[in-house]
């Protein structure tokens, strides 16, 4: 004999059916969950990191601008040493000038020209003195016109005083720059000095 359900199957599969969709839907909630959770703690890490660099790069910063510092002070006192050097250089190069110079005036002094002062400023240098008459300074200016150790003799004052010992005087010359070579007369001098 057949058999006949006539239970309402068509309920209880509508149910069966209902069932298989919450369990998906509670299975996808929960994949989605876990799946949010993994992405959130990815971020959250990959932030953390992000954020250890970037605090590393910053110290590392710090210590190169320190040093930065460090290197510009340096490179100020290397500036300082090397303008005190250039000083010292250029007093050591003038320093037989001095000598030069003064041998210089004792040689164009001519007789009867006797000087009171001598003054130097930067590279002018002012003579005063007594000449028993006016053809001595002439020739103490030409003298100076034909040294090597100075040039351009400007005569400022000449005075004769009456009754006194000639006529007082006031030039003034340039220093120039001498021809240390011991072949020029420069070297002459200092090999006749020793």
């Amino acid at each position: 004999m057949p058999r006949i359900n006539l239970l309402p199957w068509r309920e209880a599969q509508r149910k069966e059916r209902k069932l298989k969709f919450m369990v998906a839907m509670g299975g996808a909630a929960v994949c989605a969950c876990v799946v949010t959770g993994a992405v959130y703690l990815l971020y959250n890490g990959m932030i953390d990191a992000q954020e250890s660099r970037n605090e590393m790069l910053q110290a590392q910063i710090k210590v190169l601008d320190r040093q930065i510092e460090e290197i510009n002070d340096l490179e100020q006192t290397k500036r300082q040493f090397i303008a005190r050097m250039q000083i010292i250089e250029k007093l050591q190069g003038s320093r037989p000038e001095v000598v030069h110079l003064f041998d210089q005036i004792v040689k164009t002094l001519p007789d009867g020209v006797y000087l009171t002062s001598v003054t130097q400023s930067g590279d002018h240098l002012k003579f005063s003195g007594v000449a028993q008459s006016s053809t001595r300074v002439s020739a103490f200016m030409r003298n100076i016109d034909g040294s090597q150790w100075m040039k351009n003799p400007t005569l400022e004052v000449i005075q004769s005083a009456p009754g006194a010992f000639g006529s007082s005087f006031t030039l003034d010359a340039e220093q120039a720059a001498g021809d240390g070579d011991p072949g020029g007369p420069g070297g002459r001098i200092m090999a006749n000095a020793r």
